[in-house]
């Protein structure tokens, strides 16, 4: 194994996850050899799993001191599980992905490298999926959904719903919170006056077990996030120019 130094990582990536046993070790192993060479941490966000996935995470930890587990006693949801994982992140720069295997690691040197290129003008490099492994029903879901946000808030993104992302930690822990940030990461960066690159992802199956995040349960509460972002948006005040005579 490689030696990494944990202490000081140059990237951090942060995995939230909910009943995902069976998924972790393979996933750690993929994200492990994409950034060989690179000093890094992974900070998986246990978020009120019921299933093997601590004791997973536990007996990776004891060979691995690169990786983390943080843990909510309960179930908050993806954005809070995120937020969790970024506020405990040591490096500057973050990048997240999924924990169901769907999000390929392989794509992580090119988005850390995008944002390092572009930083700090760019503040988000964000995966958008293609040849998608869903059922038809789930991509028209999210076709209508990522229609809608688009037609409102036009933040010229095709696909929110993709967990690969990069960021500086900073940038991230400045935007305002609130359930369901994750599906707007877009805007809510260029709200900040930040630029949004993109990265086309090869979508993968999942590897075990059933999604956690579901549709129906979140469909009334995305409308109301919508319309909130789309008032931050309109309420953003553009920072004054200041010189001193």
């Amino acid at each position: 194994m490689s030696e990494i130094n944990a202490s000081s990582p140059a990237v951090s990536v942060v995995v939230p996850v909910r009943n995902e046993a069976g998924n972790v070790a393979p996933l750690v192993a993929e994200i492990e050899r994409a950034l060989a060479g690179r000093p890094f941490e992974i900070v998986y966000v246990n978020d009120g799993s019921g299933d093997g996935t601590e004791a997973e995470l536990r007996e990776l930890m004891q060979k691995r001191p690169w990786l983390r587990q943080i843990k909510h006693a309960r179930s908050c949801g993806q954005s809070a599980a995120l937020r969790t994982g970024v506020a405990a992140a040591r490096g500057p720069f973050v990048v997240t992905l999924d924990g169901d295997g769907q999000n390929d690691p392989a794509f992580l040197p090119r988005m850390i490298e995008a944002l390092e290129r572009g930083a700090p003008r760019v503040g988000l490099i964000a995966g958008q999926r293609v040849g998608r492994k869903a059922t038809g029903f789930k991509k028209l879901q999210s076709r209508i959904a990522n229609g809608v946000r688009g037609a409102i808030l036009r933040d010229g993104t095709r696909d929110t719903g993709c967990g690969l992302k990069a960021f500086p930690r900073e940038l991230f822990l400045r935007l305002p919170y609130f359930d369901g940030l994750h599906r707007f990461l877009p805007a809510l960066v260029k709200r900040e006056g930040c630029e949004v690159g993109y990265v086309d992802v090869v979508d993968r199956p999942r590897g075990h077990g059933v999604s956690n995040y579901g549709f129906w349960d979140r469909l009334w509460i995305g409308i109301l996030d919508l319309f909130g972002v789309w008032w931050l948006i309109r309420r953003k005040k553009s920072r004054p120019e200041i010189s001193e005579v």
